[in-house]
């Protein structure tokens, strides 16, 4: 069964398939490792950022494992019964970040237009309330969420703060978690609160332009985060030799 092209306007789901369909076909048997991201993009004419949303499923799955600056491995060629599953309305990571650049680049802007000293004030106690949380070793997504709400609510809108709050949540979607579990860690989240403190202090300076970028900046960042080389890592039996 050849691997076969993709159309670029097909999701990371349709990639999923069609490689669990090759695995449980034995075109990639039990323990022997994956074509790299590059070489499965290129085979299926899709974007790497798609492919690595489509391995993530596979791994939330139990089809595959990412052994960093090894490879991905199969695992099994069918997903146990008891194993998580991925909601079929499931949005990628990728995808989900890019609707957050199209809306909060903008209400970073009409934030620096409306809000006053308390409010600002209010976007500094959640960005220590992720500082808190990062010292304790503990994701920082309470004050994470706290920043980007507060700064929707500038817009006076409830609509546009419900979808902003929305796209957040999704961060709580299986795929979110695990890729999360693979890029996020102390490191780069105080480097994401130093983003953060570049919106604010933009909002403080009644800059929306300046805002705007700042925001566009940290959200791009957090894109390239995600889609950085994986993360060196051992497996547990790796670790005992």
């Amino acid at each position: 069964m050849p691997i076969q092209s993709i159309e670029p306007r097909r999701l990371y789901r349709q990639i999923a398939d069609q490689l669990r369909a090759l695995i449980k076909a034995g075109e990639f048997p039990v323990g022997t490792r994956l074509p790299t991201e590059r070489d499965l993009a290129a085979k299926l004419g899709v974007s790497r950022p798609s492919v690595r949303e489509a391995l993530i499923a596979l791994e939330v799955e139990g089809l595959v494992e990412v052994r960093g600056g090894s490879g991905i491995y199969v695992l099994a060629r069918e997903a146990a019964p008891t194993a998580r599953r991925v909601d079929e309305a499931a949005f990628g990571p990728f995808e989900i970040i890019r609707a957050r650049q199209v809306i909060e680049c903008e209400t970073a802007a009409i934030a620096a237009r409306t809000m006053n000293a308390a409010q600002v004030r209010g976007l500094r106690e959640a960005v220590v309330l992720m500082e808190e949380d990062i010292a304790r070793g503990e994701m920082p997504i309470r004050g994470d969420r706290l920043f980007h709400t507060r700064i929707a609510e500038a817009a006076d809108n409830a609509p546009l703060l419900r979808v902003v709050s929305d796209l957040f949540d999704e961060r709580n979607n299986p795929l979110f978690e695990r890729i999360g579990q693979h890029f996020e860690s102390g490191p780069s989240w105080r480097i994401a609160v130093a983003e953060h403190k570049a919106v604010i202090a933009a909002i403080a300076a009644h800059d929306p332009r300046r805002a705007r970028l700042a925001m566009q900046t940290h959200l791009q960042r957090s894109h390239d985060r995600f889609a950085a080389a994986w993360p060196q890592v051992q497996t547990e039996a790796e670790a005992a030799r």
